[in-house]
């Protein structure tokens, strides 16, 4: 009986290592979900599907782009788009409370997609998820910039803050993220 038992987690680690292996960098790590205490693990969750990345700001002037980002989220949502929003004090506009965050995303704007806790987007206290964002693009130079990742791990676009979610080049990128293969 003992034998069985320890059967299943010596099957479950064999799988684990080989899905791990199999997911980009871009995806490696988890992340705080901006409610509650569990985790986002950012493979199990994105791997094999288009992704579009925002680090946000509850008290941006561009914040009322999350209106428009989630109308994206819905309109591509059922073809397999994925949106993570990343909130970040790296510009002094979000706030350190994550319930008034929180507040600002779910409240005032209607936000489904997922949002993490306020994480470093820049420079040298990057999370791993940026600096490889940045790696393959650039560093975000301010709130509300957008990362369209194709089914591979590989930044296809970025968008400045100034690019809003109807913009065509934005939803261009969008569209041939959604048709790349894993």
């Amino acid at each position: 009986m003992r034998l069985r038992w320890l059967a299943v987690p010596l099957a479950f680690t064999a799988v684990a290592s080989s899905w791990a292996a199999d997911c980009p960098a871009l995806l490696q790590g988890s992340l705080p979900e901006l409610r509650g205490k569990g985790q986002v693990d950012l493979c199990q969750r994105y791997a094999g599907k288009p992704l579009v990345v925002i680090n946000t700001a509850s008290y941006c002037g561009f914040a009322p782009q999350f209106e428009g980002l989630e109308a994206t989220y819905k309109a591509y949502h059922d073809q397999g788009l994925e949106m993570l929003g990343v909130p970040s004090n790296d510009f002094k506009q979000e706030d350190a409370d994550s319930e008034k965050t929180a507040k600002v995303c779910y409240a005032n704007y209607g936000v489904t997609f997922t949002m993490t806790k306020t994480q470093a987007v820049r420079g040298d206290d990057a999370i791993p998820l940026f600096a490889e964002l940045a790696r393959q693009s650039s560093a975000p130079k301010w709130n509300f910039y957008k990362y369209v990742v194709d089914r591979r791990g590989k930044v296809i676009g970025q968008f400045s803050s100034l690019t809003k979610p109807d913009d065509p080049a934005f939803v261009g990128a969008i569209e041939k993220a959604i048709g790349s293969r894993p």
